[in-house]
Protein backbone atom coordinates (compact mmCIF):
# COMPACT_ATOMS: atom_id res chain seq x y z
CA UNK A 1 0.00 0.00 0.00
CA UNK A 2 1.33 3.40 -0.98
CA UNK A 3 0.77 5.05 2.36
CA UNK A 4 1.56 2.37 4.80
CA UNK A 5 -1.96 1.79 6.11
CA UNK A 6 -1.51 2.13 9.83
CA UNK A 7 -4.63 3.94 10.99
CA UNK A 8 -6.69 1.08 12.35
CA UNK A 9 -4.40 -0.23 15.07
CA UNK A 10 -5.01 -3.76 16.36
CA UNK A 11 -8.78 -3.34 16.20
CA UNK A 12 -8.96 -4.11 12.48
CA UNK A 13 -6.79 -6.82 10.97
CA UNK A 14 -8.50 -7.02 7.56
CA UNK A 15 -11.21 -4.35 7.70
CA UNK A 16 -14.28 -4.74 5.53
CA UNK A 17 -17.22 -2.46 4.80
CA UNK A 18 -20.59 -3.60 3.51
CA UNK A 19 -22.15 -1.15 1.05
CA UNK A 20 -25.35 -1.08 -0.94
CA UNK A 21 -25.27 -1.39 -4.69
CA UNK A 22 -24.57 0.35 -7.01
CA UNK A 23 -22.17 2.31 -4.77
CA UNK A 24 -20.10 -0.77 -3.87
CA UNK A 25 -19.25 -1.69 -7.46
CA UNK A 26 -18.72 1.94 -8.47
CA UNK A 27 -16.09 2.23 -5.73
CA UNK A 28 -14.28 -1.00 -6.59
CA UNK A 29 -14.27 -0.08 -10.29
CA UNK A 30 -12.52 3.19 -9.54
CA UNK A 31 -15.41 5.38 -10.70
CA UNK A 32 -16.37 6.45 -7.19
CA UNK A 33 -13.41 7.96 -5.32
CA UNK A 34 -15.15 9.31 -2.24
CA UNK A 35 -17.05 7.13 0.21
CA UNK A 36 -19.45 9.36 2.11
CA UNK A 37 -20.43 8.63 5.69
CA UNK A 38 -21.94 10.39 8.70
CA UNK A 39 -18.92 9.27 10.74
CA UNK A 40 -15.17 9.65 10.14
CA UNK A 41 -13.11 6.80 8.73
CA UNK A 42 -11.84 4.62 11.58
CA UNK A 43 -8.89 3.34 9.53
CA UNK A 44 -6.20 4.28 7.05
CA UNK A 45 -5.14 1.65 4.56
CA UNK A 46 -6.80 -1.20 2.71
CA UNK A 47 -10.48 -1.81 3.28
CA UNK A 48 -12.40 -4.63 1.65
CA UNK A 49 -15.72 -3.81 -0.02
CA UNK A 50 -18.70 -6.13 0.30
CA UNK A 51 -22.02 -5.66 -1.53
CA UNK A 52 -25.14 -5.86 0.63
CA UNK A 53 -27.99 -8.25 -0.12
CA UNK A 54 -30.47 -5.67 -1.42
CA UNK A 55 -30.86 -5.77 -5.20
CA UNK A 56 -30.54 -2.20 -6.53
CA UNK A 57 -33.50 -0.61 -8.26
CA UNK A 58 -32.93 0.19 -11.96
CA UNK A 59 -33.86 3.82 -11.23
CA UNK A 60 -31.15 4.02 -8.57
CA UNK A 61 -28.52 2.61 -10.91
CA UNK A 62 -29.55 5.08 -13.61
CA UNK A 63 -29.42 8.03 -11.20
CA UNK A 64 -25.93 7.18 -9.97
CA UNK A 65 -24.54 6.46 -13.42
CA UNK A 66 -26.01 9.78 -14.62
CA UNK A 67 -24.35 11.50 -11.66
CA UNK A 68 -20.91 10.20 -12.55
CA UNK A 69 -21.37 10.92 -16.25
CA UNK A 70 -22.16 14.53 -15.43
CA UNK A 71 -19.35 15.18 -12.95
CA UNK A 72 -16.70 13.44 -15.05
CA UNK A 73 -17.78 15.50 -18.05
CA UNK A 74 -16.71 18.59 -16.10
CA UNK A 75 -13.15 17.24 -16.39
CA UNK A 76 -13.64 16.40 -20.06
CA UNK A 77 -14.14 12.66 -19.57
CA UNK A 78 -17.15 11.30 -21.42
CA UNK A 79 -16.22 7.64 -21.98
CA UNK A 80 -16.93 5.81 -18.71
CA UNK A 81 -17.08 2.04 -18.54
CA UNK A 82 -19.68 1.21 -15.90
CA UNK A 83 -20.00 -2.27 -14.40
CA UNK A 84 -21.94 -4.72 -16.54
CA UNK A 85 -23.86 -5.84 -13.46
CA UNK A 86 -24.09 -5.08 -9.75
CA UNK A 87 -23.84 -8.35 -7.77
CA UNK A 88 -25.21 -8.57 -4.24
CA UNK A 89 -24.08 -10.51 -1.15
CA UNK A 90 -20.57 -10.67 -2.60
CA UNK A 91 -17.09 -9.57 -1.60
CA UNK A 92 -16.09 -7.41 -4.58
CA UNK A 93 -12.56 -6.18 -3.92
CA UNK A 94 -10.84 -3.44 -1.97
CA UNK A 95 -9.67 0.18 -2.00
CA UNK A 96 -7.14 2.10 0.05
CA UNK A 97 -8.49 4.74 2.41
CA UNK A 98 -5.76 7.39 2.52
CA UNK A 99 -7.59 9.91 4.66
CA UNK A 100 -10.88 11.47 5.67
CA UNK A 101 -12.00 15.10 5.48
CA UNK A 102 -15.23 16.97 6.01
CA UNK A 103 -17.46 17.84 3.09
CA UNK A 104 -16.81 21.58 3.45
CA UNK A 105 -13.10 20.86 3.14
CA UNK A 106 -13.37 18.60 0.10
CA UNK A 107 -15.61 20.89 -1.96
CA UNK A 108 -13.08 23.72 -1.58
CA UNK A 109 -9.96 21.63 -2.22
CA UNK A 110 -8.45 23.09 -5.39
CA UNK A 111 -5.67 20.49 -5.51
CA UNK A 112 -8.03 17.70 -6.57
CA UNK A 113 -10.07 17.46 -9.79
CA UNK A 114 -13.38 19.27 -9.80
CA UNK A 115 -15.25 16.02 -10.35
CA UNK A 116 -13.88 14.72 -7.03
CA UNK A 117 -15.09 17.83 -5.26
CA UNK A 118 -18.59 17.19 -6.59
CA UNK A 119 -18.54 13.88 -4.69
CA UNK A 120 -18.50 15.65 -1.32
CA UNK A 121 -22.18 15.07 -0.57
CA UNK A 122 -21.97 13.82 3.02
CA UNK A 123 -20.59 15.04 6.34
CA UNK A 124 -17.43 12.93 6.21
CA UNK A 125 -15.63 11.99 3.01
CA UNK A 126 -13.36 8.96 2.99
CA UNK A 127 -10.64 9.46 0.38
CA UNK A 128 -10.14 6.28 -1.64
CA UNK A 129 -7.32 5.26 -3.97
CA UNK A 130 -5.90 2.13 -5.61
CA UNK A 131 -9.11 0.17 -6.33
CA UNK A 132 -8.73 -3.56 -6.89
CA UNK A 133 -11.45 -6.02 -7.79
CA UNK A 134 -11.78 -9.76 -7.39
CA UNK A 135 -11.80 -11.81 -10.57
CA UNK A 136 -14.47 -13.96 -8.93
CA UNK A 137 -16.50 -12.15 -6.23
CA UNK A 138 -16.96 -14.25 -3.10
CA UNK A 139 -20.40 -14.93 -1.69
CA UNK A 140 -20.48 -13.98 1.98
CA UNK A 141 -22.59 -12.35 4.66
CA UNK A 142 -21.99 -8.72 5.58
CA UNK A 143 -22.34 -6.72 8.78
CA UNK A 144 -22.97 -3.13 9.78
CA UNK A 145 -20.10 -0.71 10.15
CA UNK A 146 -16.46 -1.69 9.64
CA UNK A 147 -15.69 -5.27 10.66
CA UNK A 148 -12.89 -7.80 10.27
CA UNK A 149 -12.90 -10.10 7.28
CA UNK A 150 -12.65 -13.76 8.23
CA UNK A 151 -9.13 -15.05 7.78
CA UNK A 152 -10.10 -17.92 5.49
CA UNK A 153 -11.96 -15.50 3.21
CA UNK A 154 -9.06 -13.04 3.30
CA UNK A 155 -6.54 -15.75 2.44
CA UNK A 156 -8.56 -16.78 -0.59
CA UNK A 157 -9.48 -13.26 -1.70
CA UNK A 158 -5.99 -11.74 -1.54
CA UNK A 159 -4.86 -14.05 -4.34
CA UNK A 160 -7.69 -13.07 -6.65
CA UNK A 161 -7.22 -9.29 -6.69
CA UNK A 162 -6.53 -7.36 -9.86
CA UNK A 163 -5.80 -3.61 -10.07
CA UNK A 164 -8.41 -1.36 -11.65
CA UNK A 165 -7.83 1.91 -13.48
CA UNK A 166 -10.77 4.25 -13.14
CA UNK A 167 -11.71 7.04 -15.56
CA UNK A 168 -9.65 9.60 -13.59
CA UNK A 169 -7.49 8.09 -10.82
CA UNK A 170 -6.57 10.49 -8.03
CA UNK A 171 -3.64 10.68 -5.64
CA UNK A 172 -4.77 12.88 -2.79
CA UNK A 173 -1.96 15.25 -1.72
CA UNK A 174 -0.96 15.05 1.94
CA UNK A 175 -1.01 18.25 4.02
CA UNK A 176 2.12 16.94 5.74
CA UNK A 177 4.20 14.76 3.41
CA UNK A 178 6.08 13.34 6.38
CA UNK A 179 2.86 12.09 7.99
CA UNK A 180 0.80 9.55 6.00
CA UNK A 181 -2.07 10.04 8.47
CA UNK A 182 -2.27 13.81 8.08
CA UNK A 183 -5.41 13.79 5.90
CA UNK A 184 -8.00 13.99 8.66
CA UNK A 185 -11.02 16.15 9.47
CA UNK A 186 -9.93 19.72 10.08
CA UNK A 187 -6.61 19.33 8.24
CA UNK A 188 -7.68 21.39 5.21
CA UNK A 189 -9.12 24.90 4.75
CA UNK A 190 -12.88 24.85 4.41
CA UNK A 191 -15.50 27.14 2.95
CA UNK A 192 -16.90 27.65 6.46
CA UNK A 193 -13.64 29.06 7.80
CA UNK A 194 -13.43 31.95 5.39
CA UNK A 195 -11.11 30.24 2.93
CA UNK A 196 -10.55 31.96 -0.40
CA UNK A 197 -11.10 28.64 -2.10
CA UNK A 198 -14.49 28.29 -3.71
CA UNK A 199 -16.90 25.47 -4.27
CA UNK A 200 -17.14 24.13 -7.83
CA UNK A 201 -19.74 25.85 -9.99
CA UNK A 202 -22.87 23.92 -10.93
CA UNK A 203 -24.35 23.75 -14.39
CA UNK A 204 -28.03 22.90 -14.61
CA UNK A 205 -27.36 19.29 -15.58
CA UNK A 206 -24.80 18.83 -12.80
CA UNK A 207 -27.21 20.30 -10.26
CA UNK A 208 -29.91 17.87 -11.34
CA UNK A 209 -27.43 14.97 -11.14
CA UNK A 210 -26.32 16.00 -7.64
CA UNK A 211 -29.93 16.25 -6.44
CA UNK A 212 -30.61 12.78 -7.80
CA UNK A 213 -27.51 11.31 -6.15
CA UNK A 214 -28.43 12.84 -2.79
CA UNK A 215 -31.95 11.42 -3.03
CA UNK A 216 -30.63 7.98 -3.96
CA UNK A 217 -28.29 7.96 -0.97
CA UNK A 218 -31.12 8.63 1.50
CA UNK A 219 -33.41 5.81 0.34
CA UNK A 220 -32.06 3.37 2.92
CA UNK A 221 -33.31 5.55 5.76
CA UNK A 222 -36.87 4.43 6.58
CA UNK A 223 -37.84 7.99 7.39
CA UNK A 224 -36.67 9.32 4.04
CA UNK A 225 -37.37 6.33 1.79
CA UNK A 226 -40.66 7.54 0.31
CA UNK A 227 -39.36 11.04 -0.31
CA UNK A 228 -36.08 9.81 -1.80
CA UNK A 229 -37.86 7.47 -4.22
CA UNK A 230 -39.97 10.42 -5.32
CA UNK A 231 -36.84 12.51 -5.80
CA UNK A 232 -35.17 9.75 -7.84
CA UNK A 233 -38.16 9.60 -10.18
CA UNK A 234 -38.17 13.39 -10.33
CA UNK A 235 -34.48 13.35 -11.27
CA UNK A 236 -35.09 10.93 -14.14
CA UNK A 237 -38.01 13.08 -15.31
CA UNK A 238 -35.82 16.18 -15.29
CA UNK A 239 -33.16 14.37 -17.30
CA UNK A 240 -35.79 13.48 -19.90
CA UNK A 241 -37.11 17.03 -19.99
CA UNK A 242 -33.59 18.26 -20.74
CA UNK A 243 -33.31 15.84 -23.68
CA UNK A 244 -36.63 16.68 -25.34
CA UNK A 245 -37.59 20.00 -26.94
CA UNK A 246 -40.25 22.20 -25.40
CA UNK A 247 -43.74 21.03 -26.22
CA UNK A 248 -42.99 17.30 -26.21
CA UNK A 249 -43.10 14.63 -23.55
CA UNK A 250 -43.49 10.88 -23.06
CA UNK A 251 -46.89 9.38 -22.50
CA UNK A 252 -47.59 8.69 -18.86
CA UNK A 253 -47.60 4.99 -17.88
CA UNK A 254 -51.28 5.04 -17.01
CA UNK A 255 -52.03 6.73 -20.34
CA UNK A 256 -49.97 4.16 -22.22
CA UNK A 257 -51.79 1.38 -20.37
CA UNK A 258 -55.16 2.82 -21.38
CA UNK A 259 -54.14 3.34 -25.01
CA UNK A 260 -52.59 -0.11 -25.36
CA UNK A 261 -55.64 -1.70 -23.72
CA UNK A 262 -57.83 0.09 -26.23
CA UNK A 263 -55.70 -1.15 -29.10
CA UNK A 264 -55.79 -4.77 -27.97
CA UNK A 265 -59.46 -4.91 -26.97
CA UNK A 266 -61.21 -2.82 -29.64
CA UNK A 267 -62.02 -4.01 -33.12
CA UNK A 268 -59.26 -2.94 -35.48
CA UNK A 269 -58.51 -3.63 -39.13
CA UNK A 270 -56.54 -6.86 -39.63
CA UNK A 271 -53.10 -5.83 -40.82
CA UNK A 272 -49.52 -6.39 -39.78
CA UNK A 273 -48.95 -2.96 -38.26
CA UNK A 274 -51.50 -0.64 -36.71
CA UNK A 275 -50.66 3.02 -36.19
CA UNK A 276 -53.02 4.94 -33.95
CA UNK A 277 -52.79 8.58 -32.99
CA UNK A 278 -53.25 9.54 -29.32
CA UNK A 279 -54.29 13.14 -28.68
CA UNK A 280 -53.51 14.39 -25.16
CA UNK A 281 -53.89 17.73 -23.42
CA UNK A 282 -50.91 18.64 -21.23
CA UNK A 283 -50.71 21.93 -19.38
CA UNK A 284 -53.20 23.54 -21.77
CA UNK A 285 -51.18 22.54 -24.83
CA UNK A 286 -52.43 20.09 -27.40
CA UNK A 287 -49.94 17.33 -28.27
CA UNK A 288 -50.09 14.19 -30.37
CA UNK A 289 -48.26 10.89 -30.06
CA UNK A 290 -48.15 7.81 -32.23
CA UNK A 291 -48.67 4.40 -30.71
CA UNK A 292 -47.62 1.37 -32.73
CA UNK A 293 -48.95 -2.14 -32.19
CA UNK A 294 -47.66 -5.03 -34.23
CA UNK A 295 -50.13 -7.85 -34.51
CA UNK A 296 -47.45 -10.44 -35.20
CA UNK A 297 -45.42 -9.61 -32.09
CA UNK A 298 -48.47 -9.28 -29.85
CA UNK A 299 -49.66 -12.74 -30.84
CA UNK A 300 -46.25 -14.26 -30.12
CA UNK A 301 -46.36 -16.34 -26.89
CA UNK A 302 -43.28 -14.51 -25.59
CA UNK A 303 -44.54 -10.98 -26.23
CA UNK A 304 -45.02 -8.78 -23.15
CA UNK A 305 -48.49 -7.62 -22.20
CA UNK A 306 -49.37 -3.95 -22.50
CA UNK A 307 -49.35 -3.70 -18.70
CA UNK A 308 -45.78 -4.97 -18.51
CA UNK A 309 -44.82 -2.60 -21.29
CA UNK A 310 -46.34 0.31 -19.40
CA UNK A 311 -44.56 -0.72 -16.23
CA UNK A 312 -41.25 -0.82 -18.09
CA UNK A 313 -41.74 2.82 -19.02
CA UNK A 314 -42.31 3.88 -15.41
CA UNK A 315 -38.76 5.16 -14.91
CA UNK A 316 -38.88 7.05 -18.24
CA UNK A 317 -42.19 8.87 -17.80
CA UNK A 318 -42.70 12.52 -16.94
CA UNK A 319 -44.90 13.99 -14.25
Amino acid sequence: MRRGGGGGGDRYRNPCLTMHQPWASLLVHGIKRIEGRSWPAPINGRIWIHAAAKVPEPDTIKVMEDFYREIYAVNGIIDIKFPDHYPVSRLLGCVEVVGCVKSEELVCWDEVPESVRFEGLTQFCWLCENPQKLLVPFEMRGYQGVYNLEKKIYDAAIRGLRPVKGPLPVKFPLPDISNPLSLKPGSLPSCKTGSKLSEPGHSCSVSVAIAGAKAAATQFSKKDQSQSNHEIRKHNDQKLDMNYPSGTRHILPQEMDTRMSSLTNDSVPAKNSLDQQAHIEVGGNSRSYTLEANSRSSSHPGAPSHKLFAAALKGLSSK
